[in-house]
């Protein structure tokens, strides 16, 4: 396992410097999974609150865009495209969250703050109907670029 960048010598938190580092095209996908019951599901496309996945998928692409401000050592990044998938299957709500940015840094955790607010905002919007509703399986697809390379899972 490599070092882990965010501690000092001293054992202190700190943000990491990419000020050394080239700048290169990254993108990170990310994976999250809303478990429902039928009925929930059947019920989305009346619900009073407006159509959940329309408006998780705005959620996540805002949450991506301000992903530095809710995780504490995370690099404020220029993104150059975010995108929310929803995917609606026999027993829940399948997101797919998309980040790329031209920059020093990889954009992993925005792709799994999108993934993460868009399952939320689908709770949020649900959770009248059914409070047993699970947020599960939070987690990288795959990161392309930067020095560590690529990964995908």
């Amino acid at each position: 396992m490599s070092k882990l960048t965010h501690f000092d010598d001293a054992g202190e938190a700190r943000m990491v410097d990419v000020t050394s580092k080239g700048t290169t095209k990254r993108s990170a996908r990310a994976h999250a999974f809303v478990r429902m019951s039928p009925e929930v599901l059947a019920s989305l496309s009346t619900n009073p609150k407006g159509d959940p996945m329309a408006v998780a998928r705005i959620a996540g692409i805002q949450a991506a865009k301000r992903t530095a401000e809710l995780i504490p050592l995370c690099h404020s990044l220029p993104l150059s495209h975010a995108d929310v998938a929803i995917m609606l299957e026999p027993d829940g709500i399948r997101i797919i969250a998309t980040a790329t940015t031209n920059a020093q840094t990889g954009v992993e955790m925005e792709a799994l703050t999108a993934a993460s607010v868009a399952a939320l905002t689908v709770y949020d919007m649900t959770k009248a109907l059914d409070k047993r509703i699970e947020i599960q399986d939070v987690y990288l697809l795959e990161k392309t670029g930067g020095k560590s390379g690529d990964f995908r899972r």
